[in-house]
């Protein structure tokens, strides 16, 4: 039996995209345990875990935040006799755990972020685009690289754990028709479908019949926007900011689609089986962050020659004029979502 010490401390979508690849290996390694190491607030990611999957939650905006305060907990966590610790982040922070690991003799395996091959996608025109290995492979390689074996044989996260209807009917009632889920924000401009946009998309949304909308994003500004929205179009509704993780996640599973950007609601979707239509602006599938086992051909995306310029979505958009977001239509975001449902309602499926 050996002790494998997991580290991804985030991003939300990164820590999500690390689920298939643990929850494959510690299922087909019973004898071994697997502990993750992450950020507090993300330990309600690992929902229905197998039994051989632990926990433990760092606090890097709080207690830890501070290198005395980072120190101290590394110290501690050093005291555990993990046999290997596999580096699924490679920051600073990990760098200093993965160093007082190897003082101790232990093993230490690295994920290979591929940052000279991720400069050469976002590089100004001409650009010569070769697909980058998605995350969840990536991050099978450093497991394979300490001799874990397995296939990846995730497919939702209430694989082995049948999702309780009942979390469902109390937040959004008994099923009827088809139900949509509308996720527009993410962290950074690159990545977010113009508001007014989207907003017409809904609007077109709203009107066909059989059709309920629920609109989901985080407590503050995003949960205002939401509710005046759903306060604006019939059939839809905003559970943002008033749910738990585990309850969204449950609402999720239980959508026929779910549009989205190139965020970490794409990610929590493909950890429950629900497929996305993900809106990519300065951002590219190609880099590697496409949702795990979503179909390339729901994406939505156009085909201009500064894309991508960015991985993440920072960067300005160096044309000023955001036309990878700009120029999709919400007549034509609309018509994909349709085109999926009449799609599923065939039982042709993508």
């Amino acid at each position: 039996m050996a002790e494998f010490l997991i580290i991804r401390l985030s991003a939300i979508g990164d820590v999500a995209m690390t689920v298939p690849v643990i929850y494959s290996a510690a299922r087909a390694n019973p004898s071994d345990s697997f502990t993750v190491l992450t950020q507090t607030f993300l330990l309600p990611v690992f929902i229905n875990r197998p039994k051989n999957v632990k926990l433990i939650g760092i606090h890097t905006r709080g207690s830890e935040k501070s290198l005395r305060g980072f120190l101290r907990f590394a110290s501690a966590l050093v005291r555990y006799r993990y046999d290997v610790v596999l580096d699924l982040h490679c920051v600073i922070r990990s760098w200093i755990i993965d160093w007082m690991f190897r003082l101790r003799g232990r093993s230490v395996f690295m994920l290979d972020k591929m940052r000279k091959e991720k400069r050469r996608l976002v590089r100004k025109p001409p650009k010569d685009i070769r697909p980058l290995p998605d995350m969840v492979t990536r991050y099978a390689d450093v497991f394979h690289a300490a001799n874990i074996y397995f296939d990846k044989t995730f497919v939702s996260l209430y694989d082995d754990h049948p999702l309780n209807e009942l979390i469902v009917r109390e937040i959004a009632g008994e099923k009827t028709g088809r139900w949509v889920g509308i996720a527009p924000f993410a962290r950074y401009r690159g990545k977010i479908y113009p508001l007014k946009q989207m907003e017409k998309a809904l609007d077109i949304l709203s009107r066909q019949e059989g059709i309920s909308i629920f609109l989901f994003g985080a407590k503050g500004e995003e949960e205002r926007t939401l509710g005046e929205w759903a306060s604006r179009y019939g059939n839809t509704r905003s559970v943002a900011g008033r749910y738990s993780l585990d309850q969204e996640l449950a609402l999720i599973s239980k959508l026929d689609v779910l549009l989205c950007m190139d965020s970490a609601n794409m990610h929590f979707a493909s950890l429950v089986g629900t497929k996305v239509i993900s809106i990519w602006g300065a951002t590219h599938p190609c880099a590697g962050f496409y949702g795990y086992r979503q179909p390339p051909e729901l994406a939505i995306q156009t085909a201009l020659p500064c894309r991508p310029c960015s991985i993440f979505g920072m960067k300005p958009c160096y044309r000023g004029d955001w036309a990878c977001m700009t120029q999709i239509t919400p007549e034509s975001v609309a018509a994909k979502v349709n085109e999926f449902l009449e799609r599923e309602k065939a039982g042709n499926g993508v």
